[in-house]
């Protein structure tokens, strides 16, 4: 039932340039291959279908518990563990579970709660059952945190963290496997080479040298594109999912946390945040015309300007 509520999903009009990426990613991944197999002559329509096996196989790992796993092994997120955090944050995160767990019954069991070093306050959700804040969130206002926990529980009841899932993690584990198979070739390569000191003397050992040297730079060079492909990929996800931002902050507002979000809002615009959260922000809609639309929805919410 989840795959299928997935793929229907990921065919919503404003997801159509991600599922582009998708399709388009079965062929980069193909040519990569065929590209890392060069020396084995196979076809590509053969790489074509091993990219599509291995791209299907990494969706499934990537929307797995061991894709969410991964996600918060690459952005720092951790399991609290000091006392005084946890005897200040857990009774907020529950608060706000149990009335996001009412509004919207689809939200999974066991949502758990981590969190990463960053100063900036700041909150993601990713997969089905992660929640990660920054250090920095700790020392906001009390409801400001809970309108953020509301935001991302938003995410969650509507699924949007799947598509970076399966972009990131999915992209990865491709490139893992592939880079593996280079790895491989490269010391069949070089031991190969090797052997020709025994027939080649000392220039035997300086090809087998300029050989493994030229293989490590294609390898790099894969592992490269492939970072950069996937990069692309999580801008378009960012890009294409603006209104999945509106309908979080509506879910926060549905809450009770509509001014409260206001508030964040107009008092962290200026923040600069690092990695991920930057990436995110950066994609996110303009500050005013979110806290427009909670008003339209009923936020009594008003700025104080001094002339």
């Amino acid at each position: 039932m989840y795959f299928i509520d997935f793929f229907k999903r990921i065919t919503r009009k404003s997801n159509i340039p991600v599922l582009i990426y998708l399709i388009l990613n079965v062929f980069v991944i193909a040519g990569i291959i065929n590209f890392v197999l060069v020396n084995e002559t196979i076809p590509f329509w053969q790489s074509l279908l091993i990219g599509l096996s291995l791209y299907v196989i990494s969706l499934f790992i990537a929307l797995s518990p061991v894709g969410e796993w991964i996600l918060r092994l690459q952005n720092g997120c951790k399991k609290i563990k000091r006392v005084d955090q946890i005897n200040f944050i857990e009774p907020i995160f529950r608060e706000v579970y149990d009335k996001a767990k009412r509004l919207n019954p689809s939200i999974p069991d066991n949502v758990k709660l981590y969190m990463n070093s960053d100063e900036d306050p700041n909150a993601f959700a990713t997969g089905r059952r992660t929640i990660c804040i920054t250090e920095g969130m700790l020392y906001m206002p009390e409801n400001q945190i809970k309108a953020t926990l509301g935001h991302e529980f938003g995410h969650l009841a509507h699924r949007d963290t799947d598509l970076i899932l399966i972009v990131v993690v999915g992209n990865l584990i491709v490139s893992t496997f592939i880079l593996g198979i280079r790895l491989v070739i490269d010391l069949i390569h070089f031991i190969f080479w090797i052997l020709t000191l025994f027939i080649g003397g000392p220039e035997g050992v300086f090809a087998a040298i300029l050989n493994y040297l030229y293989h490590a730079l294609i390898t790099a060079i894969v592992v490269g594109l492939t970072w950069l492909w996937t990069k692309i990929g999580v801008l378009l996800v960012m890009k294409s999912s603006r209104e999945n931002e509106y309908e979080a902050d509506e879910f926060s507002f549905n809450l009770g946390y509509g001014n409260e979000l206001c508030v964040l809002l107009d008092s962290i615009s200026g923040s600069h945040g690092k990695g991920l959260f930057a990436n995110l922000a950066s994609s996110h809609p303009d500050k005013n015309d979110r806290i427009a639309r909670l008003q339209n929805l009923g936020a009594t919410y008003k700025s104080t300007f001094w002339g």
